[in-house]
């Protein structure tokens, strides 16, 4: 079983037979505090690992519905069982069984039916599927939120996002339709597909959802009180995509420093801007970061030893890489932060908080207070919140998008530099010698497209709300839209840093037999396996695909 805090181990109660041999599969426990953004992406990758859930946060969440049913036989409002379902004020709720109170099953029966009457008013999805790893992300992360207990949730809804998760049904999830107050009109099909409804993709195949079940061996749940509020009223799957592309960034990051190792090597540059006596003055924590792992990629590079034709001062582009690097590092790390607050939290509204003893009577001159409390055979509260507001993982999102984008101009000025003989003493646009054609002239095209894109893109969207719902819901965060443009950033990136490579190797060819860094060496190595030397002209669309490819693939050297 692997803990939360710990690396993935086999487990010998998780044998699965994955092909003509037989494997493992992981065994991921949940608890409902201590999932990672790292864990999400991990196990969004691999179906075959499997997920459990710890048996204290199992009985966190039994408690909790208790608590929602206790609140509704004492009276008070629970919004789809007691509220909102057509029961006549004056009936009353419950009937006395051997002198103790139980709901009356006609009310049960009705808050059934208004349950999945409010998955389906909630279905209404626009576009393609989701991904299905997008879609695993986000109930993996639903599922840990409602294991901290606050949902009111029946265990049964919870067992059923982990029994998808283990038998690779994957809901099929619209990709667009949600402003970022919950994903309700998203995750509603999570809903539909657990009562036998909608459409799954079950291990690879779609069909209708009772057919998967069917064929899975599981039940449909029956949603009743809360339970379907606790299924659409999350933005699981908005932070399931951003913590996919949070550690997808930090790839990029390593990748993009490999890249622009290489490059200052094509441009002979100047390492003094990036030497920890330099850096030190003024110590910007993200900055230090990426000037010290360009230094580690530099490693035995020819850029340490003394050349008289090395300028003293390279383009800004160059000399400033650490801080644009380093404040896209700083805006990841700021971002992942908020995700694992978020992903380890409930954004449940309400919240059912359960207590192991009654609540002190709140002061007369607090006495709203006391409509919330709950005491009977559970205690505790059922508070109304606002933490269905995704805005600090919103705003985290756009700052990143700005961060990336500011470091897409400093790729695309250094990638242009290297283009030009007054700064490098190479040949223009990096063309071999033997070649008389126009060599990399036309490339500063895509380069400056792909960055206006970006430059759009990083605009803020946390600004464009509008009223709904009566004017109840005034604002906004549109979080999902946020996160789409940073994965549309994050993809051209890549392709960014792809044209650059090209032209970082080949200035490095032009150069000659010249020492190459530990990590920049080993890039040029895999990257010339796939992408060979220009020696003349030739159609580049396929080099820059082959370079993202590299660049995904990109791992670091290990160390000596």
């Amino acid at each position: 079983m692997k803990k939360l805090n710990h690396l993935s181990k086999l487990s010998l109660l998780t044998l699965v037979l994955l092909s003509s041999s037989a494997a493992y599969a992981e065994s991921l426990q949940l608890n409902g505090t201590q999932l990672t953004t790292a864990q999400v992406a991990e196990f969004a990758a691999n179906k075959n690992e499997k997920v459990e859930i710890a048996p204290e946060a199992a009985q966190k969440v039994s408690h909790s519905f208790d608590l929602v049913m206790e609140a509704a036989l004492q009276g008070t409002a629970v919004y789809g069982l007691n509220v909102g379902v057509g029961w006549n004020k004056d009936k009353p709720v419950f009937k006395e069984v051997k002198g103790r109170r139980t709901l009356d099953e006609e009310l049960l029966a009705l808050s059934r039916r208004f349950n999945t009457s409010s998955l389906h008013a909630h279905g209404g999805g626009i576009g393609e599927a989701m991904p299905a790893q997008a879609v695993r992300a986000g109930m993996l992360i639903r599922l840990n939120e409602m294991l901290g207990g606050e949902t009111g949730t029946q265990l049964s809804v919870v067992e059923a996002y982990r029994d998808f998760l283990n038998h690779d049904i994957i809901p099929v999830v619209p990709e667009k339709g949600s402003v970022g107050e919950a994903d309700i009109t998203l995750a509603s099909h999570i809903g539909l597909a657990m009562i036998g409804e909608w459409f799954v993709d079950y291990q690879g195949e779609r069909m209708p959802a009772a057919e998967a079940l069917k064929l899975a061996g599981l039940k449909p749940i029956e949603p009743v009180g809360k339970d379907f509020l606790s299924i659409l009223s999350t933005n699981a799957l908005t932070a399931g995509q951003a913590a996919l592309l949070a550690e997808e960034t930090r790839h990029y990051l390593e990748a993009a420093t490999a890249v622009f190792a290489l490059s200052l090597e094509g441009y002979n540059g100047n390492v003094a801007p990036f030497l920890s006596e330099t850096t030190g003055l003024r110590p910007f924590p993200g900055m230090v970061k990426a000037a010290t792992d360009i230094r580690a990629a530099l490693d035995g590079s020819y850029l340490w030893r003394q050349s008289d034709g090395r300028a003293l001062q390279d383009p800004l582009s160059y000399r400033t890489m650490a801080y644009a690097l380093g404040n896209a590092w700083e805006a990841q790390a700021a971002l992942e932060e908020a995700l694992h607050i978020h992903i380890n939290a409930s954004d449940d509204n309400p919240a059912a908080m359960t207590s192991d003893k009654p609540a002190e009577k709140a002061a007369e001159s607090h006495n709203q207070l006391h409509k919330y409390q709950v005491a009977g055979d559970v205690h505790g509260a059922i508070y109304p919140t606002a933490n269905f507001d995704m805005l600090p993982v919103a705003t985290r999102v756009e700052n990143l998008n700005v961060a990336l984008t500011r470091l897409a101009q400093n790729i695309v000025m250094q990638t242009i530099r290297t283009e030009n003989p007054d700064f490098t003493k190479l040949p223009r646009f990096l063309a071999d010698p033997e070649n008389e054609g126009h060599a990399f002239g036309a490339m500063q095209k895509p380069l400056v497209a792909l960055y206006a894109e970006n430059r759009q893109l990083a605009m803020p969207v946390s600004l464009d709300t509008f009223a709904m719902a009566g004017n109840i819901e005034d604002t906004g965060n549109n979080a999902p839209l946020a996160v789409n443009n940073l994965q549309r950033i994050l993809g051209n990136m890549y392709s960014l840093s792809s044209i650059q490579l090209l032209h970082s190797a080949q200035a490095v060819d032009l150069r000659g037999k010249v020492a190459l860094g530990k990590t920049s060496a080993k890039l040029l190595e895999t990257y010339r396996a796939q992408v060979k030397f220009v020696d003349q002209d030739r159609i580049y669309t396929p080099d820059f695909a082959a370079g993202v490819q590299v660049l995904h693939a990109f791992t670091q050297p290990a160390a000596k």
